[in-house]
């Protein structure tokens, strides 16, 4: 795969975490689940966060490492020229 393609599904990944996680804020906010599942409607809202995060962060991470390298590339060309 291409950096591109590489860069464009972590993209994806990050916004779809970020979904998740306000997803299950809303859905802890707004009592939608807490009041008529109970605990189990705290668990999912949990586990949509918990989700969104363990999709979102570690992409991150790595996006900004990428991108630092394709950066450090760039500069060492111009230095170069």
């Amino acid at each position: 795969m291409t950096e591109q393609t590489i860069i464009r599904i972590l993209k994806t990944f990050i916004i779809l975490g970020i979904c998740l996680i306000v997803l299950g804020h809303s859905l802890l906010a707004g009592n939608y689940l807490g009041d008529s599942m109970g605990v189990h409607g705290i668990m999912i809202s949990a586990a949509c966060i918990a989700v969104g995060v363990l999709f979102s962060l570690p992409t991150k991470i790595y996006l900004t490492i990428l991108l630092m390298k394709i950066e450090s590339d760039l500069t060492a060309q111009n230095k170069q020229s």
